[in-house]
C-alpha cells in the first residue's frame, strides 16, 4: 500500500500524519526554556543538607583526583631518581599514592550513593505534582491531549529530568578537576602548560558548531518519543474498534511511519551525542604527542625534571575525561532541558475552572437546576448552546432529547461544572454554579455515563469509589435496589472479586449495574444519567429501566435519552435541536403537537439517531414557520 496515497480508504498522507499527531504536543509550545533550572531548583530545596554534603564528596573526588599525578611526580623526582637509598621516601610516597586513592573512591561512593537518593525523591515529587495537577485541569484541556503523550511527560521526561541532577553534580565535579588541572601544569611548568591546553581553542569552535544543531536534535527526539506513545495508547484504548473494523493493516502502516519519524530523531540525536567523543580523543592524542615532543626536547637539554613531564602526561587524561564526560553531560543535560520544559509546562497549565477565592461550600440544597441563557462551545466563535433557558424543579426528572450534536452532553457538563459558560448563568440548588465550590458541587450533582467506568480493583470497592466509608450492608442495599446483587453473588469471590482494567470481565449491562449502585452509594441530590441504556441489551434495559426508578426516587433527575422507554417515564421532557430548545413538554403534549418529537413517535422510530437528517431539518423548519 501507498502511504502516500491520500484516496478514501487508504492511509493519509505522511505529512497529514505528522501534523495531526502533533496537535497535542502543539498546545504546550517550543521544547526549551531556559527558566527549566531554575524550576528544578524549587524541588532541590527540602534537600540543601544533603546537596552540600555532596558537593563537599565532589571536592573531595576532584581534589584527589588532581593529587594523585602530582604524588607520582613527586616519587619519581625525589625517590626513584635520587637512587636506591630513598627506600623510605618510596614507602611513604606509595602509602600516600593508596590512601589518595581510598579517598578518591570514598569520594565517588558518596557522591552517587547521595545524589542518587535526592534524584529518586524528586523523581517521586515531580510525579506527584504532575498527577496532582492532571487531576484538577479542565477537561477543555484533557479534550485535547492525547494520554500517550501525558504517560509519556509523566514516566520517560520525568525519568530524563533526574538525569539533569546527576549530571550537574557530577558536572560541577568536572568542572572543578579541570580547573585544578590547569592551575597545577601553570604551577608545574608553564611552557608545557601552554602547549596542552593549545588544542583547547578548537575544541571550543567546534563546540560553538555543534550546540544549536545537537539542542534542536535532542528536543525533536524527545518530541516523536512523545507523538509515538500517544498513538500507541490511542491504538490499544481503542482496540476494539481497531479489530471490528479492520484496521490493523492501516493502523500499523500509520504507526510505521511514527515509529520511523522517532527513529530517524533518535539516530540523529545519537550521532550529535557521540561525534563529540571521537574529536575529544583526537585532541587528547593531539595534546599527548605535544607533550611527549615538546617535554622530551626540554627533559634533553636538562630544563626539565623527568618527574613533571610525566606528571604533564598523566595530567592530559585527568584534563581531556572531564571535557569528555561534560561532552557527554551536554546530552544529557539538553534531553533533560527538553524534559523538563514539557513537565513544567503540564504543570503549568492553567486551571480555567475553579473555585472563586470566596466560594461557598453547596449543602442542604432543594435539587433544583436551572439554566439562564447560556451560550456556550467548546470552539471559540462555533457556539453549541445558544441562549437556552430552562428549569428542573427539585424532585422533577427531565429527559433531554435530540439528534447528535444538538448540545444535550454540553447542558449536562455544564451543570456540573466540567467547562465554564460563555454567557449567561447555570444554577444548582439556587446557587450559581461559579460561586460554590467545586468539591461541594459533586457531592451535590451525581452521574451516570453511558459507558460506564470501572477501577481495575474489587467490586465493592468500585461502588465504594465515592464513599469509601459507606458500610457493607448498604453496598449490598444499592446493589439489590438496581438488580446488582444476584450476578455479584455468583462472581467467584463475590464483592470482593476482582475487576480487571475497566470492569473487561463482566459484561456492559453488569458494568452499568455497578455504576447505578455506585450512584446510590454517592447519595447526590441531582442525578444525571447520559444514555446509560443506549448499549445493553433488551433484557438488561428492562433490569436499568426498573433501576432507574429506584434511583430517580427523591432526587433531581436529568436524563439524555433516546429510546422512547426512558423518554416516557420522564416528568418532562425538552427536545434540542442546533443547540436551541425548540420543543417542551410530557409525553402526551408533545405527541399532540407537529414538532420533531410527534413526527419521531408518529413514524414509529426507536432512537433520535434512527432520524434522517433531511425529515430532522424539514420538520424543524416547518416547527419554526409554525410560531412565528
Amino acid at each position: 500500500m501507498n502511504v502516500e496515497d491520500s484516496t478514501p480508504g487508504s492511509i493519509p498522507p505522511k505529512a497529514s500524519i505528522r501534523r495531526s499527531s502533533t496537535i497535542s504536543e502543539d498546545i504546550f509550545g517550543s521544547a526549551y526554556d531556559h527558566k527549566v533550572v531554575k524550576r528544578f531548583t524549587g524541588y532541590l530545596s527540602p534537600y540543601r543538607k544533603l546537596i552540600i554534603f555532596s558537593m563537599l564528596t565532589v571536592l573531595l573526588f576532584s581534589v584527589t583526583a588532581v593529587l594523585l599525578p602530582l604524588i607520582v611526580k613527586y616519587t619519581i623526582d625525589s625517590a626513584l631518581v635520587a637512587g636506591v637509598e630513598n627506600t623510605k621516601i618510596l614507602t611513604i610516597c606509595v602509602t600516600l599514592f593508596f590512601t589518595t586513592i581510598a579517598l578518591n573512591f570514598v569520594g565517588n561512593y558518596l557522591q552517587e550513593l547521595i545524589i542518587g537518593r535526592i534524584g529518586e525523591r524528586v523523581l517521586i515529587q515531580l510525579r506527584r505534582s504532575m498527577f496532582e495537577h492532571l487531576q484538577r485541569v479542565s477537561l477543555s484541556f484533557m479534550d485535547k491531549t492525547q494520554v500517550g503523550s501525558m504517560m509519556s511527560r509523566l514516566q520517560g521526561d520525568v525519568g530524563a529530568l533526574q538525569e539533569f541532577l546527576h549530571t550537574i553534580t557530577v558536572g560541577v565535579g568536572d568542572i572543578i578537576l579541570i580547573l585544578g588541572v590547569v592551575l597545577t601544569l601553570f604551577f608545574l611548568d608553564w611552557r608545557l602548560a601552554l602547549m596542552m591546553i593549545g588544542v583547547v581553542p578548537a575544541l571550543l569552535l567546534i563546540r560553538v558548531i555543534w550546540l544549536p544543531f545537537a539542542r534542536k536534535a535532542f528536543i525533536r527526539s524527545r518530541v516523536t518519543a512523545s507523538i509515538v506513545s500517544g498513538s500507541l495508547a490511542e491504538n490499544i484504548n481503542g482496540i476494539r474498534a481497531v479489530q471490528g473494523l479492520t484496521r490493523e493493516k492501516v493502523n500499523y502502516s500509520l504507526f510505521d511511519i511514527l515509529a520511523h519519524d522517532n527513529l530517524a530523531a533518535q539516530n540523529k540525536a545519537a550521532r550529535f551525542g557521540v561525534i563529540m567523543m571521537p574529536i575529544v580523543d583526537t585532541l587528547t592524542g593531539i595534546a599527548l604527542a605535544v607533550i611527549i615532543f615538546g617535554g622530551g626536547l626540554l627533559v634533553s637539554k636538562g630544563n626539565l625534571e623527568v618527574g613533571v613531564m610525566v606528571a604533564f602526561m598523566l595530567y592530559v587524561q585527568r584534563f581531556f575525561d572531564p571535557i569528555r564526560q561534560l561532552t557527554m553531560h551536554y546530552s544529557i543535560f539538553q534531553r533533560a532541558m527538553a524534559a523538563g520544559e514539557r513537565i513544567f509546562e503540564v504543570i503549568d497549565v492553567p486551571i480555567e475552572v475553579k473555585n472563586k477565592p470566596n466560594a461557598v461550600t453547596l449543602k442542604n440544597i432543594d435539587g433544583s437546576i436551572e439554566f439562564k441563557n447560556v451560550t456556550f462551545g467548546y470552539v471559540p466563535d462555533e457556539p453549541i448552546l445558544t441562549n437556552i433557558s430552562f428549569k428542573v424543579e427539585p424532585g422533577e426528572t427531565v429527559a433531554l432529547v435530540g439528534p447528535t450534536g444538538s448540545g444535550k452532553t454540553s447542558i449536562t457538563s455544564l451543570t456540573h461544572r466540567f467547562y465554564d459558560v460563555w454567557e449567561g448563568e447555570v444554577f444548582v440548588g439556587g446557587k450559581n454554579v461559579k460561586d460554590v465550590t467545586q468539591s461541594s458541587l459533586s457531592q451535590q450533582v451525581g452521574m451516570v455515563l453511558q459507558e460506564p467506568f470501572l477501577f481495575t480493583g474489587t467490586v465493592i470497592e468500585n461502588i465504594r469509589y465515592v464513599n469509601v466509608d459507606c458500610p457493607l450492608s448498604e453496598v449490598v442495599e444499592a446493589a439489590k435496589a438496581v438488580g446488582a446483587h444476584n450476578f455479584i453473588c455468583q462472581l467467584p469471590d463475590g464483592y470482593d472479586s476482582m475487576l480487571e482494567q475497566r470492569g473487561g470481565n463482566i459484561s456492559l449491562g453488569q458494568r452499568q449495574l455497578l455504576s447505578f449502585a455506585r450512584a446510590i452509594v454517592a447519595n447526590t441530590k441531582i442525578l444525571i444519567l447520559d444514555e446509560a441504556t443506549a448499549s445493553v441489551d433488551s433484557y438488561t434495559e428492562m433490569l436499568i429501566q426498573d433501576a432507574l426508578s429506584k434511583l430517580l426516587k427523591g432526587r433531581t433527575g436529568m436524563v439524555i435519552a433516546h429510546r422512547l422507554a426512558t423518554i416516557r417515564s420522564a416528568d418532562r421532557i425538552i427536545v434540542l435541536q442546533d443547540g436551541k430548545i425548540i420543543e417542551t413538554g410530557t409525553h402526551d403534549e408533545l405527541v399532540t403537537t407537529n414538532g420533531l418529537y410527534s413526527h419521531m413517535y408518529s413514524l414509529n422510530y426507536s432512537s433520535f439517531d434512527d432520524i434522517p437528517d433531511d425529515l430532522i431539518k424539514e420538520v424543524t423548519r416547518e416547527w419554526r414557520e409554525g410560531i412565528t
